[in-house]
């Protein structure tokens, strides 16, 4: 049988009207839209698309988008005082420092600085610690991309074996402490595993965000997997992901596409937790 493939589009657009639905109409009882700021720093043209793309998202859906961009020279100490001028902002609700920044900066104290209220993107310690403890409030946008594809498709994600492919901060482990919660079986691989095709084999649920194109193929993946490329690297002018989908998608029960799988979701799952904060900030006080 094939595999169901992921249209990650069309499940990103379902968020979005579901979140400009909610958005205007708590925007017009309490007098305001919900605010999200974007700060960019330096022009890697990777992070200037992202932005710019969040930030059409934003407009779309009724979030109040601010954009500030600083040269790639800038000081640690003028972000952070940007930071927090943001933190005391009655009218953001949101704040999203785009990665990579430069070394100079050191993104450790720049990520701690935001409110860890606003702090959308999941990166902050306090956020990291609930969701290790079970309870998190904001969590990483991808990662809550590839719940909301699990969820979506009817994936049993109880007693399952998940493999995950890459451990970053970004995907990996919040990835994992998800899954877990979830009472999945949960091995995480990364560039030192050894024999990384006898750990894919085994998983129901495969998840690869490793940044290395074609790194799954179809021997190490088992028959009705639910494969999610996370992956996005340009090869010869096109994008491709980790895994070889020509290959794989034959096996898989379930696979996302690259482009066109995960990516949009990401930007969907931030509108939600911008708007999530949005109500968090102005819910009544007991």
């Amino acid at each position: 049988m094939a595999a169901q493939v992921v249209d990650g589009k069309a499940i990103a657009g379902a968020i979005r009207r579901e979140v400009q639905a909610e958005t205007q109409t708590l925007a017009a009882k309490r007098g305001r839209r919900p605010g999200l700021a974007v700060i960019l720093v330096g022009e890697d043209p990777a992070s200037v698309t992202y932005v710019r793309n969040k930030v059409k998202a934003c407009e779309e859906v009724g979030i109040k988008s601010v954009q500030i961009h600083r040269p790639a020279t800038v000081a640690r100490e003028e972000l952070l005082d940007i930071i927090h001028g943001l933190n005391k902002d009655e009218t953001i609700d949101g704040i999203l420092v785009q990665l990579p920044l430069p070394l100079h900066i050191g993104e450790r104290s720049i990520l701690e600085a935001v409110d860890p209220a606003k702090d959308v993107d999941g990166f902050h310690p306090s956020n990291l610690g609930g969701l290790l403890t079970g309870n998190p409030f904001f969590v990483a946008s991808t990662p809550l991309g590839i719940m909301e594809v699990l969820d979506r498709f009817g994936v049993v994600v109880e007693g399952k074996h998940a493999v995950i492919v890459g451990w970053s901060t970004i995907v990996g482990k919040p990835t994992a402490f998800l899954l877990l919660e979830r009472r999945a079986t949960v091995t995480v691989c990364q560039e030192w595993t050894r024999t990384l095709a006898q750990h894919t084999q085994q998983a129901d649920i495969l998840i690869v965000a490793a940044g290395k194109p074609g790194l799954v193929r179809e021997d190490m993946v088992k028959e009705g997997a639910v494969v999610i490329d996370v992956g996005i690297n340009r090869v010869e002018g096109r994008l491709v992901g980790d895994v070889d989908f020509a290959s794989v998608s034959p096996k898989a029960s379930v696979i996302t596409p690259v482009p066109g799988g995960v990516g949009p979701l990401t930007v969907a799952m931030l509108l939600k937790s911008t708007l999530m904060a949005y109500k968090a900030r102005n819910a009544p006080k007991k």
